[in-house]
């Protein structure tokens, strides 16, 4: 039954409780989306429970036993013979343990037990003899044998051996006592380590309940995000003109754009043409004008000066020859005073002018403009035609939000979550209605091993206390038969101490004995091999349990051996805080790829936009009147223009020589003439060259620089006029085509990445919804923890508090017996003796008054205490 429970609490795992979605849903999104969705983090509890033990400063002691332990079983973990006897569950062992195999199986478990085996021995050895030395020794004592005789002989070490003897006896006694401190601090160290196991186990607890309440929150969370990528579907519904559409627009706005900037460029040549062709007209009539005026001007000029170097002052033979020189070289000159350009044999372009003005009545730029705004209009021509698309995608959206949300229906989750937490609230319950028990339990442990020691502390007190006494009562001048009170209470307390030593060793041992092979064995074979993995890979072990199981947690919980899910595995898993889903292979049970398959939920919405038909035969990009318009423009004859001539005579210049350099060097000459009317008269006429170079020359070389301007404009427009212009219209013929008939692979190219735009958004909510469920959902933390917990309070808390308990005994027990060898020695030379040595050679005696009586009784070799007080 609680199997069964089980698998449906991890099966409801994967799903979520009756969300009210729409309280949770996010705010449409008026902006495209970029194409990463962000979903946020999955709310997770927090685990309060720290799996970890720090033993402080009594981990010394653990670190000794485990050295102690390694020295009495070196032998590495018997993976094989365990799994052996746990395959054959000791049953056959038992019952045919005469069958070759089964023997060679005891002999490998007796090998590797040697050294708790010879162990258990000598303590055996030491509870069954010690008693029995003790009874031999109290009776050879009664028979004044073993040191029962009260008599010592004096020797003359005997100083030194008391010395030696007390030493040793003190030395054994501080080690005896470093035990019985060691066994008391584990019996102290186990009991308050109940209160941190109490904790650990109320956090675990505590932890399992977190696990529990957080579950169905995470996976409404991973339901409700659903809104995420349903709202920004809708966005990109909404926004399907400037998406699909402008990527349409872009992809064939490559060719398309060229060929409408190729009109509006032939347009502004147009513009440029009509202005040129009216300063070339202006320009010529400018300067036809202008040339006559100058040609009268230059001729007048001409004749003056031609008077005037008639003059008898420059041909008269009294007149100076330098002046003569001057007045020939100026009349040579003369020559050079005409007009050079001659455009009066130039031709108009009025017909060409009429021809472009004709042609600009048709508004081509405008026309352009139109075949822009069209192509533009693009993204609301696709948006118009997608409507219908995108409102069936609205309803496919709602309906896929209701088929996700409809999945916590499918399994009982609360249920099974309600059932879990009642289990823990009931075993919490009944763990804490058994702690009086165990602090009972624990009080009379802790009160047995408290006696344990006290049994060694009476015998240390024993031991201090007559070596305190026979130390302070040491008197070097008495004779062992005159030994004070205070020396013979102490060799007293020696014997009481060996008596007692007798009585409890024994005891002792057979503590020791039972609670060595208990934990020692526990240590070696359950908490070592838990802290290297070697207990893991036997629970590992195929067909352990079951011989048809492989695995037995699958082959247990699914009735699938096979499947690759491990002790080791799932306590790994669970301990870097994997998802229960992935730790306990769930998907056997509920195969979220499968569930989750984005074509379960977009296959609808794939089939809408397949079915997708945009036409864009709409879109024109130039009206007939405007084609008409560049044809025209190539017969306007601009190209008929003879530039030749044009620019021969823009090229000669106004004059043949430069008017107001021939002035400057006019008047020059002149100033080398003597002063009078010759001289004046020949910087009259400079003057009014300079006049007629600023009145007229310079405005004709402004109008002759406009007119080779605008014939050279000319010329390059109408050079090779009518190809350009058929150009221009091939290619807008074939943009127009590209719309008309060929678009349709842009179409289908630009809707299906729009489509898988659409659709990735779905895959992104699915991979996310299962990332999480399998890395994050239900984090299986609390169960690495109960298993981490167990072995602290078994391991830990227990056994190593129980090892170094019988450590610290076993170690008093070993050193009582050089305890009583020393004791019983050391007796002789506190207690006071009925008898002792005396000199059989009188000389050797003071001289002194002797009493008159048998020599014989005067001198014993072992005597009575004297009866004289100067004996």
């Amino acid at each position: 039954m609680w199997k069964t429970g089980l698998l449906l609490l991890f099966w409801g795992l994967l799903t979520s409780s009756e969300l009210q979605q729409e309280a949770t849903k996010p705010e449409p999104r008026n902006q495209p989306p970029s194409g990463k969705l962000d979903f946020g983090y999955v709310p997770q509890g927090v685990y309060k429970t720290l799996a970890y033990y720090e033993p402080g400063v009594i981990g010394i002691l653990f670190h000794m036993v485990h050295a102690f332990l390694y020295v009495v079983q070196p032998n590495p973990f018997p993976e094989d013979l365990v799994v052996k006897v746990a395959k054959d569950k000791f049953g056959a062992i038992q019952s045919e343990y005469q069958k070759p195999e089964n023997i060679v199986l005891t002999l490998q478990a007796i090998y590797y037990e040697t050294g708790f085996m010879v162990c258990a021995v000598l303590g055996l050895l030491f509870m069954v003899l010690l008693p029995l030395v003790g009874l031999f020794f109290c009776l050879c004592r009664c028979c004044e044998n073993c040191g029962g005789e009260m008599h010592q002989r004096q020797r003359k070490n005997a100083e030194c051996q008391r010395g030696l003897l007390t030493t040793l006896l003190f030395a054994t006694s501080l080690i005896i006592t470093a035990g019985v401190l060691c066994a008391y601090a584990a019996n102290q160290n186990l009991s308050s380590q109940l209160k941190g196991m109490k904790s650990l186990v109320s956090s675990n607890l505590k932890d399992l309940q977190t696990f529990a309440n957080e579950t169905p929150t995470q996976i409404d969370y991973l339901i409700a995000q659903y809104a995420t990528a349903k709202y920004t579907v809708i966005s990109d519904l909404d926004n399907v003109g400037p998406l699909l559409g402008g990527n349409i627009h872009v992809e064939l706005g490559t060719e398309v754009c060229p060929a409408l900037d190729g009109v509006l460029r032939m347009a502004g040549a147009m513009r440029e043409t009509k202005e040129a062709l009216e300063n070339v007209s202006v320009s010529l009539e400018v300067l036809q004008e202008a040339t006559g005026k100058l040609h009268f001007n230059l001729s007048l000029v001409r004749s003056s000066l031609n008077r005037t170097l008639n003059d008898p002052g420059c041909s008269d033979e009294d007149s100076d020859a330098t002046t003569a020189q001057l007045c020939r070289s100026i009349h040579s000159s003369l020559a050079q005073l005409h007009v050079s350009a001659n455009f009066t044999r130039l031709p108009d372009v009025n017909n060409q002018l009429e021809s472009v003005n004709q042609v600009l009545k048709t508004d081509l730029s405008n026309i352009i403009q139109k075949g822009f705004s069209s192509f533009n209009g693009t993204p609301g021509m696709v948006s118009d035609q997608m409507r219908t698309v995108v409102e069936g995608a609205r309803g496919m959206l709602d309906v896929i939000s209701t088929n996700i949300s409809s999945f916590s229906k499918v399994f009982p989750l609360h249920s099974s979550l309600a059932n879990f937490t009642n289990f823990i609230s009931h075993t919490q319950s009944k763990i804490e209605d058994s702690y009086p028990e165990i602090d009972q339990i624990d009080f009379y442990r802790w009160i047995c091993c408290i006696g344990l020691c006290c049994m060694v502390v009476l015998i240390l007190a024993f031991n201090f206390l007559a070596i305190l006494c026979g130390t302070m009562g040491y008197d070097k001048h008495a004779s062992p038969t005159t030994r004070g009170c205070v020396s013979n209470t102490g060799g007293t307390l020696l014997m009481a101490g060996v008596g007692f030593s007798f009585l409890f060793s024994w005891i002792l041992m057979g503590v020791v004995t039972a609670t060595f092979l208990v934990g020692g064995n526990l240590e070696k074979l359950v908490c070592e091999p838990f802290h290297t993995k070697q207990l893991f890979k036997v629970l590992d072990t195929p067909h352990l349990v079951n011989p048809e199981w492989r695995n037995f947690i699958p082959g247990y919980m699914y009735n699938d051996s096979d499947l690759d899910l491990t002790v080791e595995s799932f306590y790994s898993n669970c301990k870097n805080n994997r998802s229960l889903y992935s730790a306990m292979r769930l998907d056997k049970v509920f195969n979220v790829t499968t569930l989750l398959n984005s074509s379960l939920y977009t296959k609808e919405v794939v089939k809408m936009f397949d079915s997708v038909k945009i036409d864009l035969r709409g879109i024109v990009l130039l009206e007939s009147e405007g084609k008409q318009s560049l044809i025209d423009f190539s017969e306007t004859g601009v190209a008929e223009i003879n530039y030749a001539a044009y620019l021969e005579e823009v090229n000669k210049g106004v004059t043949q020589v430069d008017l107001l350099s021939y002035a400057n060097e006019l008047e020059a000459q002149t100033d080398l003439m003597p002063k009078g009317p010759l001289q004046t008269s020949l910087k009259g006429h400079a003057n009014s060259l300079r006049q007629i170079h600023s009145q007229l020359v310079i405005p004709m070389e402004q109008a002759m620089s406009t007119l080779n301007q605008s014939i050279r404009l000319l010329e390059r427009t109408a050079s090779d006029l009518p190809n350009k212009i058929t150009d221009v219209l091939k290619s807008i013929e074939a943009a127009q085509y590209l719309i008309s008939q060929n678009a349709t692979h842009v179409v289908i190219q630009e809707t299906e990445k729009y489509k898988q735009t659409i659709v990735g958004y779905f895959r992104q909510y699915i991979e996310w919804v299962r990332t999480s469920l399998t890395m994050e959902v239900a984090a299986c933390k609390p169960f690495s923890n109960i298993v981490d917990t167990v072995e602290i309070v078994a391991c830990s808390f227990l056994v190593d508090s129980l090892n170094t308990f019988w450590f610290g005994l076993g170690c008093c027990a070993l050193f009582l017996l050089p305890s009583i060898i020393l004791s019983v020695k050391l007796a002789k030379f506190y207690r006071r003796m009925d008898t002792e040595d005396v000199y059989d050679d009188i000389e050797t005696i003071p001289m002194k008054t002797i009493p008159a009586y048998d020599t014989m009784t005067r001198f014993p070799r072992a005597s009575a205490p004297p009866r004289h007080i100067d004996w």
